[in-house]
């Protein structure tokens, strides 16, 4: 997983630089969610202009920019991943901390609101993660989330890194960690207009025309499959779900 989110990520940035801005968001929003998943976040977060905003897991910052330009909050990424820190302040120029989401060098109670996309089914340590989320969001603060869920044995191949909670172990671990349910929605991963598609895939594309031959760029591909092919049978799932702190 360090490859994909590490040295892929430092890639991504070089190539949105070669085809220009326009391209930033889409991909960095690959893997975290399609413009219509976002988009119900941000409303079911009720997000307001000038909102204190967490991304924990944030990636190269695609989702914190599309809020920023969206919404016009001010988002904080948290990343554990040095070269998507470097991509996320050179694509977004958002203020963003090199830290993982279940250890977070930020002060109590400084959140308005939080999301954390495509992270808790990448640690064990959920339940350290939701802590700390709720320590650092306000009384009354909102979380979104967007979760890959298996409420089955998974068929192999298996991606590497990931661990898969059911529907059920979610619900428990935001009930332990002192959240509250307020909404949930299946998400439809495929809805981005077809702009957002071209300009995502046209990145894809200039990485692979500059890296194709690195394994690196192969092992990344095939981390990506495995996670496409059990989305595309059913077996794994993307719930949104929203919660407020206690």
């Amino acid at each position: 997983m360090e490859t994909e989110f590490g040295t892929v990520a430092g890639w991504t940035a070089e190539a949105v630089r070669a085809l220009g801005p326009e391209h930033a968001v889409p991909a960095g929003c690959r893997g975290s969610g399609s413009e219509g998943a976002l988009r119900w976040l941000a409303d079911a977060l009720d997000l307001r202009a000038g909102a204190r905003v967490l991304d924990s897991g944030a990636g190269v910052g695609g989702p914190a920019g599309w809020l920023a330009a969206e919404r016009g909050v001010r988002p904080v990424c948290a990343e554990p991943m040095v070269d998507a820190v470097r991509a996320s302040a050179t694509l977004f120029g958002l203020p963003s901390v090199v830290a993982l989401s279940q250890s977070l060098p930020l002060a109590d109670s400084t959140f308005d609101a939080a999301w954390c996309l495509g992270v808790l089914c990448t640690t064990e340590e959920k339940a350290a993660l939701l802590a700390e989320l709720h320590r650092v969001l306000v009384p009354g603060g909102r979380l979104g989330l967007l979760v890959f869920v298996a409420d089955e044995p998974l068929p192999p191949p298996l991606p590497e890194g990931n661990s898969f909670p059911s529907s059920a172990e979610v619900d428990a671990l935001l009930a332990g960690a002192g959240f509250t349910v307020a909404a949930r929605a299946e998400a439809d991963l495929s809805d981005s207009s077809a702009q957002w598609q071209e300009r995502a895939d046209a990145v894809d594309a200039e990485v692979q025309r500059r890296h194709g031959e690195d394994p690196r760029w192969a092992q990344a591909q095939e981390q990506s499959g495995r996670v496409g092919a059990l989305l595309g049978s059913g077996a794994l799932r993307p719930r949104l779900l929203s919660a407020v702190r206690d």
